[in-house]
């Protein structure tokens, strides 16, 4: 790690439902949080409210980096599931800090990744460690994201991805199905298309409206009731109420094994791959089971390359804002 030229640093984990900001001192190689806030997102405009109502303590920072669910292009991004525009200029003027970065947030997730302690992880293939070579990160949530981070043969450096709007991959008849069924909703169908928290729930409408499984008052009224319909479905199937919620949580992690599996042997990951996201930690007992693992090691002649990768889940949800934190302090000025 390199030693940080910074002192305060203002950093933010902006995605589609909510939005974190902190304030991070920094002591020696460490991020310590000073003050920290959760925003829902789609009760403001842009960030810059957020910003504003989050205080006047972000001005006094030497930097701010922000991890944005959205490409970053040119300092500036379209977010995904937001009607929002982010730009660094406007950032600067707003907090007057010459010292901006935007991030993609699965970038700033893999950046994270260098923070996380061994209790803020949890195992699901042992592998075969290593101390050289790539790593890979994929995560399900309010979208899908993935990033890679590559061995200079020195250190690691994440890259951005937007590989979860990639086409999704069918693998036998029932998932063609679920592919024709959300072409004709959908048009485009990517892989966040299933692999999400609005995901699942497609899933779910497939198996309900696509195959004729039988959707019980109770659960009807569960959806009525809540504002998280995909929470609802993986609520009752780990309780296995339903058996159209235990299909579909099934049917999501064996596709997510899957795609995690493409996104390995994309990066060749073999010094380790990890699942992050708001998802996993809530469904840790499901991705257990061996459905995940078996999906993800399911690539023909390369299954021993990806029975080798170490798998493992990112327990701690503020990993994007402690990776934002740590590129401002330890990599950005580089």
């Amino acid at each position: 790690m390199a030693k940080a030229r910074r002192e305060l640093i203002l950093a933010g984990d902006i995605g589609g439902t909510k939005t974190n900001l902190a304030l991070f001192s920094v002591a020696g190689e460490k991020l310590r949080v000073e003050t920290e806030r959760t925003f829902q997102s789609s009760r403001y405009s842009g960030l810059t409210p957020i910003l504003k109502e989050f205080g006047d303590g972000g001005r006094a920072a030497d930097a701010a980096c922000f991890g944005i669910a959205g490409p970053v292009v040119d300092g500036r991004v379209k977010t995904t599931n937001l009607p929002w525009i982010v730009d660094t200029a406007e950032l600067r003027r707003a907090l007057k800090i010459d010292a901006v970065y935007l991030l993609n947030d699965l970038e700033a997730s893999a950046y994270g990744i260098f923070t996380l302690e061994d209790d803020e992880l949890d195992t699901l293939n042992e592998g075969a460690p290593r101390h050289g070579g790539n790593q890979a990160l994929i995560a399900a949530g309010t979208g899908l994201g993935e990033a890679m981070l590559y061995d200079d043969g020195r250190r690691l450096h994440p890259i951005a991805s937007e590989g979860g709007h990639a086409d999704f991959a069918p693998r036998d008849e029932l998932e063609i199905e679920l592919l024709r069924h959300l072409r004709g909703r959908f048009g485009h169908v990517s892989y966040e298309r299933v692999l999400s928290g609005p995901g699942l729930v497609n899933i779910y409408r497939f198996l309900k409206e696509g195959r004729g499984m039988e959707e019980p008052p109770w659960l009807a009224e569960r959806f009525a009731a809540g504002d998280d319909p995909g929470a609802v479905v993986s609520q009752a199937a780990l309780a296995r109420e339903a058996e159209i919620c235990v299909k579909a949580l099934d049917l999501f992690v064996s596709i997510y094994g899957a795609e995690a599996g493409n996104l390995a042997l994309r990066a060749k990951a073999v010094r380790g791959f990890y699942v992050g996201g708001g998802i996993a930690p809530k469904i840790l007992a499901k991705l257990k089971d061996g459905a995940f693992l078996r999906a993800f090691i399911d690539k023909g002649r390369y299954a021993d390359l990806l029975k080798a990768m170490p798998v493992q889940v990112i327990l701690n949800q503020k990993t994007a804002l402690r990776g934002a934190g740590y590129c401002a302090a330890f990599v950005a000025h580089e």
